[in-house]
């Protein structure tokens, strides 16, 4: 992947959504005792990662001296940073894949769900039929049911009913207050909605979807029925999709070519409006 810009002709639109996206970002990082050094250090890191990963020269050989040429890192920490091993493991928890792929199949598989993307209430044990030591076996032999109703019960995921059925709380669904779960989806969601954004603005191909709808001048009663609309919309959504991609994923299980990931997500977002003086300098 080549850039369409030569280096220093960035342009000024780009710069202004840059300073914008990562006001959040910066907030969090304060509030996280994430200091600018730190910061830093990692996108020096980064950038060393991305030019010698997605922009190698047409003949695939990448040198120190080009990566540097490219970042503006010094060529020494170039030949520093290649040389590290990388120690950090990019992927999810593992508690967290697991219950990531119980709850995809629980809410997209008809055998499990209701046939709408609704996960149904299921008996911890079933000789015959659907039941949750089933489901779970389903995704993971290694991991024992029980030890996984254990941690959900414990985090309020889930609970049993009046007839002692297993019952997905929709906090499944959306992840509240596991730290470590809420930093793997800050990560991996905003990495697919800001690669979107980028392969709309530099591809020539089809474009990817990536639409909001924005209003300002309202007032909180109305954001708040607007919030309530947006949360019913998305999981209708969200639930649907993913009924259907399970059922794509189970056909095509063990063709070669299935060799693709995809994401679809959707936000809500609402804050006090700035003071007209203070706008496109800041925002909340």
């Amino acid at each position: 992947m080549e850039s369409n810009r030569s280096q220093g002709a960035v342009h000024p639109a780009l710069i202004r959504a840059l300073r914008r996206l990562l006001r959040p970002l910066i907030r969090l990082l304060i509030r996280e005792g994430v200091t600018y050094s730190a910061l830093s250090a990692m996108l020096k890191d980064v950038y060393v990662s991305v030019a010698e990963r997605d922009y190698a020269a047409p003949d695939g050989r990448q040198t120190d001296s080009r990566i540097s040429l490219l970042t503006g890192v010094h060529r020494k920490d170039v030949k520093r940073l290649r040389a590290l091993a990388d120690a950090e493991s990019t992927g999810p928890p593992v508690a967290l894949s697991l219950s990531a792929q119980v709850i995809a199949l629980w809410a997209g598989s008809p055998d499990f769900g209701d046939g709408l993307g609704v996960p149904r209430p299921l008996p911890r044990f079933a000789e015959e039929g659907p039941s949750f030591e089933a489901l779970v076996t389903r995704v993971s032999k290694d991991i024992r049911p029980r030890a996984v109703l254990d941690d959900w019960l414990e985090r309020g995921l889930a609970h049993f009913d009046a007839q002692g059925r297993v019952v997905l709380d929709e906090a499944a669904l959306v992840p509240r207050e596991d730290f470590d779960q809420l930093a793997f989806y800050l990560g991996r969601n905003l990495h697919d909605h800001i690669a979107a954004c980028d392969h709309n603005l530099t591809s020539g191909s089809v474009p990817l979807i990536e639409r909001a709808v924005y209003y300002d001048r309202m007032t909180p009663e109305a954001v708040s029925r607007l919030r309530s609309l947006a949360h019913d919309l998305g999981m209708t959504a969200l639930l649907t999709l993913n009924r259907e991609a399970n059922a794509l994923a189970e056909r095509q299980d063990g063709a070669t070519e299935a060799s693709q990931r995809m994401s679809f997500g959707v936000y809500f977002y609402a804050a006090p409006e700035l003071p007209e003086a203070l706008q496109g300098s800041a925002d909340s």
